[in-house]
């Protein structure tokens, strides 16, 4: 279910380093950061500062390899420097949201919330949606996390407002249904997931398509519509079969498993489970072991 919050938020940073690479010497920065090469990027930060002290784009990529070095006082350092550069509002609203980030990830959410806020200030002067969008999902990531779903929903049905194409649709659609899921509105989390099944079946990748479909799923259960439920599954299960998919076809299995229980043919949902057991020991994923044993502890 975390799955298009990890989407998301590698997603953004990607849109970072694409949009706001002002400068030649920075790119073997922000490739380093991409690829996780923290110390790599650090390194090649200082490099590109032999070529040009004053670069926004090696200042920011500094700060953000600091903040995932977890030195936060180093990473605001970089931000404020990038941030005295700034030229125009677009500028500033790039600054303040990876100075956002940085918040964030040290747990500092309120001062996160701030920079937010200030991001969207500087979209809105700059006219760019697509910064407002990704401001507000973040203050709702945050608002999520903190378990405060009134919030959260509100803030992610404001930026749905903003999408500017299905993709970005598809993904405002997943946080609105989950968060109304956590709300136990499940009536309400099945329209968006829906909304959200179709929009990845015809965009989304092979791995969003599948999650939103066992998710949809999930939620035909919980509102007992149980014969769309197993429809859905079973289309889930024969395309992670297809496509190699364990990881799916055992999420799959698993949420089957939950049909069959509540419409009483328990030897099937045992088998089930029992195959989604032997995906996640032959593929030696934990996570996965774990997830399983979570998922359906009480079943029985």
């Amino acid at each position: 279910m975390k799955l298009q919050f990890t989407l998301a938020l590698l997603c953004s940073s990607m849109f970072i380093n694409n949009v706001y690479a002002d400068s030649t010497q920075d790119t073997t920065c922000d490739q380093a950061l991409v690829k996780g090469d923290i110390p790599g990027a650090l390194t090649a930060a200082n490099k590109n500062f032999n070529w040009n002290s004053r670069d926004k784009s090696t200042l920011i990529c500094q700060g953000r390899a600091y903040s995932a070095q977890g030195n936060l006082n180093k990473a605001l350092e970089s931000f404020s420097a990038a941030d005295k550069l700034s030229k125009d509002a677009f500028d500033q609203t790039i600054v303040a949201l990876v100075t956002g980030q940085a918040y964030k990830s040290a747990k500092k959410n309120e001062a996160a919330i701030m920079s937010y806020e200030k991001s969207i200030t500087f979209a809105q002067a700059a006219n760019n949606q697509a910064f407002v969008r990704m401001n507000q999902n973040s203050i709702g990531d945050i608002y999520f996390e903190e378990k405060e779903f009134e919030r959260a929903l509100a803030i992610y049905l404001a930026g749905s407002k903003l999408a500017n194409n299905d993709n970005e649709r598809g993904d405002s659609f997943e946080r609105v249904a989950l968060t109304y899921h956590m709300l136990h509105q499940n009536e309400q989390a099945l329209e968006y997931q829906i909304k959200a099944y179709l929009t990845n079946e015809q965009v989304g990748t092979l791995d969003q398509f599948a999650h939103s479909g066992i998710e949809l799923g999930r939620y035909y259960t919980l509102v007992k519509s149980y014969g769309n439920a197993e429809n859905t599954l079973n289309k889930m299960i024969n395309l992670a079969k297809e496509q190699g998919g364990a990881y799916y076809e055992a999420q799959g299995s698993y949420m089957l498993a939950k049909v069959k229980v509540a419409t009483g043919d328990l030897n099937a949902a045992k088998d089930l489970i029992n195959h989604a057991k032997m995906i996640a020991k032959t593929t030696n994923d934990k996570a996965l072991s774990e997830e399983i044993d979570m998922e359906t502890h009480d079943l029985f």
